[in-house]
This record gives C-alpha cells, sequence and structure tokens, in this order.
C-alpha cells in the first residue's frame, strides 16, 4: 500500500511532468539510512548538508552536480591487511547520497572536518527573475499637439 499511482496526475496536467516525476521518485526511492545526514536552513536563500562520513579520507569521497541532482558518493579501498576485528561497529561501506536541488540552488562549498561533510548551498535568482520596482511616469498632455494639428488642417482650407 506504500505506491502511489500518478498516472491521473499525468493525464491531467501540461508542464508539471517534472514534478509528477520527483513525486514518483521520493515516494519509491529506498529507505537506505546511511550515511545520516541533516539539511539545515543557514539564511533565507543558503542552506548547509551536513553528511556523517567518520572514517572516510577527502579522496574517498566525490561530489558532482548535474542538472538539478547533487550526488555525493564514498568509495573506500579494501584495507583489511592484518587486522583482527573482535567487534566492528563502525561502517565504512561505499555509499552514494543523492539530493534534489531546487532551480538556481547551486553549491558554493565543500569541507570535510570531524567527521563531518558540510556542503554548503545557495539559491541565487537570475537578475531577470529578480523582483524590481518600476517607477510611473507623469503623461504630459496632449494639448498642443491637437492645436498644431487644427492650425494645420485651416491653412489647408
Amino acid at each position: 500500500m506504500r505506491t502511489i499511482d500518478f498516472s491521473p496526475l499525468y493525464r491531467s496536467v501540461v508542464g508539471f511532468d517534472r514534478l509528477a516525476d520527483l513525486l514518483d521518485a521520493a515516494t519509491t526511492e529506498t529507505a537506505n539510512g546511511y550515511p545520516p545526514y541533516n539539511i539545515e536552513r543557514t539564511a533565507e536563500n543558503a542552506y548547509r548538508i551536513e553528511i556523517a562520513v567518520a572514517g572516510f579520507k577527502p579522496e574517498d569521497l566525490n561530489i558532482e552536480v548535474k542538472e538539478n541532482l547533487l550526488t555525493v558518493q564514498g568509495r573506500k579501498v579494501a584495507n583489511d591487511d592484518a587486522k583482527r576485528y573482535l567487534h566492528r561497529g563502525l561502517a565504512e561501506r561505499n555509499f552514494e547520497r543523492r539530493f534534489q536541488l531546487a532551480d538556481y540552488v547551486v553549491v558554493t562549498d565543500a569541507k570535510l572536518a570531524d567527521g563531518l561533510l558540510s556542503i554548503s548551498l545557495k539559491r541565487e535568482l537570475p537578475e531577470a527573475l529578480k523582483p524590481r520596482r518600476i517607477e510611473i511616469g507623469v503623461a504630459q498632455p496632449q494639448v498642443t499637439a491637437a492645436k498644431d494639428t487644427l492650425i494645420e488642417g485651416e491653412k489647408a482650407a
């Protein structure tokens, strides 16, 4: 009962197919909880994603943005040389986390500190989309132009 059929939505809307695809992907996404992460709003148009990546080095991590999809991958090289674990509770497995970004959201920075990967994001609206104030001018009366036309008409007669 966890699946939702969006086919009626596809038949009744035009131009919202991307939104329907996002809803469909969100409902069918597997509930993989590794690695845990936080999404924080740091300002009106700024966000931060923090991902717990304990044990990963910067060279083990890959961050990629393609269109509106942010993908974070962690790939660990197998390192079971001569270690004999009595208990292995630290998850050092490979992972891939995807985040759907809104339009005009760009990645500005990424830092790794204390086992947390922090990715800073910012919404940058183009100038054409930002609200702007339109000045209202005062129209000049058109009386003089009408008199000139009337005088020219009288001259012709």
